[in-house]
């Protein structure tokens, strides 16, 4: 598409689970860590058989769509669908197994908690990281810098190193770098739902604020009334591949069927 700045083509994604299981906690130690005379693994027992398992978990599946700009697109399904792994492939947290994903312009990214932060390091210090990993100078961060700690409501916390914070606290200095910064595409993961209910209102006027300004936003959630009211198009996914892509109460409707 000409107007694309974000562009999935046959993209298939997969994790392996592998759990190693013995008879005895004991008899695991000796295997990992202690050497026969052969320089091979300690030998097990007999009857003790050992076993690995391998679980190929296929989280995207051929999936291919494109986000126009200055587009909000939703994405929903149940847990597991491969809604995250989506966000994680635009912002290069992890690449494709098959396929190309390309993404053009800065990305501000709230896909994780803690994302892009470094828990030893205070808030102010923070701030001043993730800026620079979204290619701001050091000048731009100071210029919006009262901005992002007023967005944050962290003013009292500043000077504490954020492996301090709870939960809310760290979507909140997260959200608040990530949208004052004015990315070009946006992404915002359900980790917003760890704040309280006047955070979360003010993060949803941003991101419409955000929408309004020309920035694309891919917004993964499992709060519909938010999904509908934001997003022009909505990707339904389940088991890995994309079941509907349509506007927001049909894909929303689709849902529905499959979760009843």
């Amino acid at each position: 598409m000409v107007n694309s700045v974000i562009n999935f083509h046959h993209v298939s994604k997969q994790y392996v689970k592998q759990r190693l299981r013995y008879g005895m906690l004991s008899e695991t130690i000796g295997r990992l860590f202690i050497n026969d005379h052969s320089g091979k693994a300690g030998s097990r027992s007999a009857g003790q058989q050992s076993t690995i398992n391998h679980n190929v978990i296929k989280a995207l599946d051929n999936v291919s769509f494109d986000i126009n700009k200055g587009e909000a697109l939703g994405i929903i399904g149940p847990n597991g669908a491969g809604k995250s792994t989506i966000l994680k492939l635009i912002s290069k947290v992890t690449v494709p197994d098959s396929g190309q994903v390309t993404a053009n312009g800065k990305i501000g990214a709230l896909i994780e908690l803690g994302a892009g932060l470094h828990p030893e390091l205070t808030g102010r210090e923070n701030i001043f990281l993730y800026g620079a990993i979204l290619g701001m100078k050091k000048q731009e961060v100071e210029a919006k810098f009262e901005d992002i700690v007023a967005f944050a409501e962290i003013k009292e916390l500043l000077d504490m190193p954020i492996k301090r914070y709870s939960s809310g606290m760290y979507a909140r200095l997260g959200f608040a770098v990530a949208v004052q910064m004015e990315p070009d595409i946006l992404l915002i993961d359900e980790v917003l739902a760890v704040g309280d209910e006047s955070f979360q209102k003010k993060c949803f006027a941003k991101m419409k604020q955000a929408k309004n300004k020309g920035i694309t936003v891919v917004f993964v959630s499992h709060n519909l009334d938010w999904i509908k009211l934001i997003c022009d198009r909505v990707l339904l996914i389940q088991h890995g591949k994309i079941i509907a892509d349509r506007s927001p109460w049909r894909a929303i409707s689709a849902y529905h069927s499959i979760s009843s």
